[in-house]
């Protein structure tokens, strides 16, 4: 296992923010971790795990050890007549296992197309899109005990998954390194193309008859025409959650800001979509140097060159203040920041 010093995160975080790391490790084994924190010399070091880098915001440089998630591999471990268990190393990226899925028949995932980042980052946040989220198909994921040494198996109701949160963003954070995910994908797929234009976006593809290849297709077409490829320009795509307010909240938002949209998410609750509250409050394509809001999608910040993450956390910060004054409704950071 090579250990690097002083290493540019540059490439490793789609930000691209020019930051360094102490030490850096790729770890491609789950016994890897377990020869790390059983040496002496990195012991008393902080340590960052770090996948694909799309959700971590670097306000400076990291003084300790970052764990490069590099585990790979892909293998059917269960397979019946209407499914399949698949399991996937943390360190896969998360689109191309989705791409993997859709061309081997197995559906569950396709509307999780184009999602960035790797597959154990997928379960922390419980990644959703387009009316589908991870939860749906999530079966069960190893993860290493950082205290003991040893691998822990989790099943679906252990992390308790929620809008963008499971126990591992909570009680249970920075105690596990997650190595490896499994999902219960389906050979008879079930379409979900209500939400959002999904379905106009194959009405506008031609599709007369759906597939999962297709539906992936509509997605990740849609993502593009919103969201900035971070190659071009740097990103990490949605910085704050869709906050959920009451019902009779929303109620009392709508007879103040008539089209102001919302989503159902029982009979008690609204999901507002935060990109409409921070275009409202005027934000969307604001530029301040070289950092600042995208001109498509007011929910993306953006690093045009080089640009701070301070800046960018302190950006985030005033369009927080700016949507509470305005609607009374608190945004909560979707990326992590470090």
């Amino acid at each position: 296992m090579l250990i690097e010093e002083n290493f540019s995160l540059k490439d490793h975080n789609t930000f691209r923010l020019d930051v360094r790391a102490n030490f850096k490790a790729g770890i491609t084994q789950p016994e890897e971790l377990q020869e790390l924190y059983a040496n002496p010399k990195f012991k008393t070091v902080k340590k960052l795990v770090l996948g694909g880098g799309s959700n971590v915001l670097f306000t400076r440089n990291f003084l300790g050890l970052v764990l490069k998630m590099e585990i790979g591999g892909i293998a059917v471990e269960q397979d019946s007549a209407d499914s399949v268990i698949v399991s996937f190393g943390a360190g896969e990226n998360w689109h191309q296992c989705v791409l993997w899925a859709v061309e081997h028949g197995y559906a569950g995932i396709e509307n999780l197309s184009l999602i960035p980042g790797t597959v154990g980052a997928a379960p922390m946040q419980n990644i959703g899109a387009y009316g589908v989220e991870l939860k749906e198909v999530f079966h069960s994921l190893d993860a290493y005990d950082v205290k003991t040494g040893k691998i822990s198996r989790f099943y679906n109701e252990d992390c308790k998954f929620g809008y963008r949160y499971s126990v591992f963003k909570g009680p249970r954070k920075d105690k596990y390194i997650i190595t490896r995910v499994y999902l219960r994908l389906s050979k008879k797929p079930k379409f979900n193309i209500t939400y959002g234009n999904l379905k106009e976006t194959l009405e506008q593809m031609g599709v007369e008859e759906l597939t999962l290849k297709n539906v992936s297709q509509a997605v990740i077409n849609i993502r593009q025409s919103k969201l900035p490829d971070p190659l071009e320009i740097g990103n990490a795509g949605s910085f704050f959650k869709n906050p959920v307010v009451e019902k009779v909240y929303f109620d009392s938002l709508k007879a103040a800001f008539e089209k102001i949209p919302g989503y159902e998410v029982d009979e008690a609750s609204v999901k507002l979509p935060a990109a409409w509250l921070i275009d409202q409050c005027g934000w969307k394509g604001t530029r301040i140097g070289d950092i600042g809001v995208h001109d498509k999608q007011a929910l993306v910040l953006v690093n045009h060159g080089n640009g701070k993450g301070r800046d960018i956390l302190k950006l985030s910060t005033e369009i927080q203040k700016s949507v509470f004054s305005t609607f009374g409704v608190e945004l909560e950071r979707e990326v992590n920041v470090v």
